[in-house]
């Protein structure tokens, strides 16, 4: 993980501006820092430092069982808050989230300014809009995993994980997350690659048709925009 310092940081800070969403002068206490593919934002079960908002990239959620499973069961994409529950509740188990690309987000030290964020009304309308929206995507993911073919799931999921064109997410990981079998996964995965949606590089899959994944993905976040309106 790399902090921003000096003027990287003014210039950053410059061009990438989020002091609407606070009626305090936010940015004066912000640091700003970049993950690495792989890199663990935050580890299950230990309350963050932070207050995250992400401005590139994506990461993924990720919580543990009793009985020792690893599940992902969300993603968070730029625009979107990391450890808002953490700020909301004092006893809360946070869930594991890890960089899915290079990911940038301004953090805010939770213990210092945690009163303050909790006193600012503009910023709590602001969160609650995307506390709303998050439940919504989540209730739109479960009906679709009921309602719609692996086809038009696997094709979001591969656009929301891949990272620089190339998908790389394991074949166990997905279908515990999309709720299909390892064999329905691969068949697809199979037609995908003879349609020449994608191109088999080793364990990983390149994208060659971004037009492809988005028509068939598009379905669901049309539904999803449907339900946000």
């Amino acid at each position: 993980m790399e902090i921003y310092k000096g003027e990287k940081k003014r210039l950053f800070l410059e061009n990438n501006s989020i002091a609407n969403l606070f009626s305090f002068p936010v940015e004066e206490f912000m640091e700003v820092h970049e993950y690495k593919r792989d890199e663990w934002i935050i580890q299950e079960g230990m309350r963050p430092n932070f207050l995250f908002y992400v401005l590139e990239g994506k990461a993924k959620i990720y919580v543990t069982h009793l009985n020792g499973k690893v599940s992902l069961i969300n993603f968070v994409n730029a625009h979107e808050y990391i450890g808002e529950m953490e700020l909301l509740n004092d006893v809360y188990y946070t869930k594991g989230i890890q960089a899915s690309t290079k990911t940038i987000c301004f953090a805010l030290p939770i213990y210092r300014y945690r009163k303050k964020l909790l006193e600012d009304t503009k910023f709590l309308r602001e969160l609650t809009k995307f506390l709303s929206g998050k439940a919504t995507q989540m209730a739109a993911k479960y009906s679709q995993s009921l309602a719609f073919p692996l086809e038009n799931r696997l094709a979001d999921f591969i656009l929301q994980t891949a990272d620089q064109g190339i998908y790389k997410e394991k074949h166990v990981t997905v279908c515990d997350y999309l709720g299909v079998s390892y064999r329905h996964l691969l068949y697809i995965l199979t037609q995908f690659c003879e349609k020449n949606y994608l191109e088999k590089e080793g364990r990983n899959y390149r994208i060659k048709q971004y037009d492809s994944l988005y028509e068939l993905a598009g379905v669901l976040r049309n539904e999803l925009n449907n339900l946000n309106t």
